[in-house]
């Protein structure tokens, strides 16, 4: 996602009652300010939040987390923190929300459009407090059924404009002019259609954690069957060579610039670098937004693994289409194998591969990452080959990892080679079992908010006030979802007292199939193909 680069803002008032409050501060203006009351440690961390009728969304369950987490956070600092990222998804986000529509529009912070990766992310801490907050629920099954028009429509497109019923204006993207696009699309529903199958995989995500959380089957209406009987159509197509036995040229979609446009061409008709067959399904796009250089990302199809094999858990609990249930068992297995037989290099995972032989060493901090493996649930933080791919990330071996006198970790070409994101050390996080990595993480996190508070896309390394993104509620998200991770199996960390918590005694998935798993750790456990090393 880029910023400042022209995107025109929603102008018509938006349907939240709350947010039409006369007075209510742009955020993205309010964020780059500190406001409030500084928090009473050393960092004095402002207070971000906007007044309550400012807000886009309220819960009471919301409130009762950061409430609890507060009252148990011995660094006043770290509760600052947690008190303003924890809500930013709810306080600033939610552009439209209709319970008689079930549809809801939500942005990613700066930028005026609903990216489908995004939006599976910044919810994704809200997970146990969806079985108690109707609410809460409603909301995400709102913005489950929206997503799902848009994947059936558009399956190859990740980012969206309100929905018609909003009555909302669409925004103009700079980054999309004179950009063609097969298969064509209508930039008034569409905001941005670089294909990224992490996107897709996102959309499953907040499905499953729904249906996990209320066991709510009203959600898999005819809408939702489309998106995933066009989920699997794109898998098929992006699975195959780019060149068939005769050597015709396969292209079921494809992405360029023309002269002149900011996004540039791409090579090959916009079609990128030829693909062989490894089992894994190609991207045209890495979660950054960026192109990739090697169609199969390895953590895009790890994610993809994870979540279709959460989709078969659901979709068995709920009684529903086996056949699709039995679809999604074979393809999780079967890219989970690829991974294994086509990713791998001197006992470490690769980035991208193209199944012709060619790898690319690297790792990108926007998750799905190599470094968020486990956070994703494809592997235990413990796994050999994990363990040995994480030293090799965070080291100078990643031409993207960046060390400056306060702060490091990994970043993208997205930005530039000197800009680690913070979203990087949060997936560390979740990645280490080590109590002394875990907290210099975390605390390289909370010195580097250029005393503001919230979690910043990139900062850069010759300069900590110099940073990316003021407002970036998926980064927000992440940061609440990794402290309430700590608080269950590393609470000594951050508490007075090592007694876990979970926000209302509700933390565990997939209880269907006999397996219990918390949201913040691991989505699924593998008992069909075993991890093993190179």
């Amino acid at each position: 996602m880029k910023l400042g680069l022209g995107f025109r803002g929603i102008a018509a008032a938006i349907s939240m009652a709350a947010a039409t409050q006369a007075g209510c501060p742009d955020y993205t203006t309010y964020a780059q300010i500190p406001q409030g009351n500084p928090s009473a440690g050393p960092l004095g961390l402002p207070y971000m939040r906007l007044d309550p009728a400012c807000r886009t969304f309220n819960s009471t369950s919301v409130e009762k987390v950061i409430s609890d987490m507060k009252s148990r956070l011995k660094d006043p600092d770290l509760a600052r923190l947690f008190e303003n990222t924890f809500p930013n998804t709810l306080d600033t986000t939610v552009k439209y929300f209709s319970k008689e529509e079930n549809l809801a529009f939500i942005i990613t912070g700066d930028i005026t459009a609903q990216w489908l990766r995004d939006t599976g992310n910044q919810f994704a801490h809200y997970h146990s407090l969806l079985s108690m907050d109707q609410e809460l629920a409603t909301l995400v099954k709102a913005v489950i059924n929206n997503e799902a028009r848009y994947v059936a429509e558009y399956p190859y497109c990740g980012a969206f404009q309100p929905p018609p019923e909003s009555n909302l204006p669409p925004s103009h993207n700079d980054w999309a002019d004179d950009v063609v696009v097969n298969p064509p699309i209508n930039n008034q529903t569409v905001f941005e259609c670089k294909y990224e199958i992490d996107s897709l995989c996102g959309f499953i995500k907040l499905s499953a954690s729904y249906y996990q959380a209320t066991k709510d089957a009203s959600m898999m209406n005819d809408n939702w069957l489309s998106a995933i009987d066009q989920i699997f159509r794109v898998m098929n197509e992006q699975s195959q060579p780019s060149f068939d036995a005769n050597f015709d040229f396969v292209s079921y979609y494809n992405w360029t610039g023309l002269p002149g446009s900011l996004s540039g061409p791409v090579v090959n008709g916009g079609n990128g670098e030829p693909k062989g067959y490894t089992g894994m399904v190609g991207t045209s796009h890495r979660p950054s937004d960026d192109l990739s250089v090697y169609a199969f990302l390895t953590p895009a199809n790890a994610m993809l693994s994870v979540e279709l094999a959460n989709l078969a858990i659901i979709l068995d609990d709920a009684k529903f289409v086996p056949n699709v249930s039995a679809q999604a068992k074979q393809w999780s297995q079967s890219i989970k194998q690829a991974i294994y037989d086509h990713a791998g290099f001197d006992g470490v995972f690769a980035y991208e591969t193209n199944g012709l032989g060619s790898r690319y060493m690297m790792d990108d901090a926007n998750v799905p990452s190599l470094l968020s493996l486990p956070y994703l649930g494809f592997l235990d933080r413990n796994d050999t080959a994990y363990v040995k791919t994480k030293k090799m990330l965070m080291s100078r071996q990643n031409p993207y990892y960046a060390k400056g006198q306060n702060f490091s970790g990994i970043g993208g070409p997205h930005i530039d080679a000197w800009n680690p994101w913070p979203m990087s050390q949060i997936s560390n996080i979740f990645g280490s079992n080590d109590d002394d990595e875990i907290l210099e993480s975390l605390y390289m996190v909370a010195n580097n908010t250029a005393g503001l508070g919230l979690i910043h896309e990139s900062i850069n390394i010759y300069n900590e006030t110099d940073y990316t993104r003021p407002w970036f509620a998926w980064a927000n998200s992440y940061f609440g979802e990794m402290m309430l991770d700590l608080a269950q199996r590393k609470p000594h960390l951050i508490f007075h007292d090592n007694e876990p918590y979970v926000p209302w005694a509700v933390g565990s998935w997939y209880q269907c199939s006999g397996i219990v798993l918390n949201s913040a750790t691991m989505r699924f456990l593998y008992n069909t193909i075993p991890s093993r090393g190179y």
